[in-house]
């Protein structure tokens, strides 16, 4: 029988923040546990803001403290493609799953949630957007995506990656 291949993308409004943080975050996490070959995972962004760039340099420091290295995403935008290749689209915000629920096409396979709705423990909703804000801002950022990522995995290895 064949391993299943799950395949995580997660979403921000310009793909250099939140979205580039979560998507370094769990991709370290399925690393650790040996899980690489079983989960895709990448992040796009669900405006054409800032195709091609690298994260904020805010967001790269503030990984790499935690020790998550960023420096070899890139931005891109969320295209029809995704909504069928991905498993799940985990939105960072309310605003960014409504906009993609606009685009979703029909017949899509994908689960589009807000990420933290994985944390049921954790009390926040919505990742907040550090962009305009200060180092603490970028901290909270990783403090949730580490911890919905634990959350995330698990709920995969429940799920999607039974033998």
């Amino acid at each position: 029988m064949a391993e299943q291949q799950v395949r995580v993308l997660f979403v921000c409004l310009g793909n250099i923040c939140r979205s580039p943080t979560a998507h370094g975050v769990f991709e370290a996490l399925v690393k650790t546990e040996g899980l690489s070959h079983r989960i895709e995972v990448d992040s796009a962004a669900t405006s054409d803001w800032h195709i091609g760039k690298a994260p904020d340099p805010r967001s790269v420091a503030m990984a790499k403290e935690r020790g998550v290295d960023l420096s070899a995403q890139r931005a891109r935008q969320v295209s029809a493609e995704d909504f069928h290749r991905f498993d799940y689209i985990l939105a960072m915000d309310a605003q960014n799953l409504r906009d993609l629920q606009r685009i979703q096409p029909a017949g899509s396979r994908a689960h589009l949630s807000l990420f933290l709705a994985f944390d049921r423990d954790g009390g926040e909703q919505e990742v907040p957007d550090p962009y305009y804000g200060g180092k603490e801002g970028f901290a909270k950022v990783v403090d949730l995506v580490e911890r919905a990522s634990h959350a995330l995995l698990q709920h995969i290895n429940e799920w999607n990656l039974k033998p």
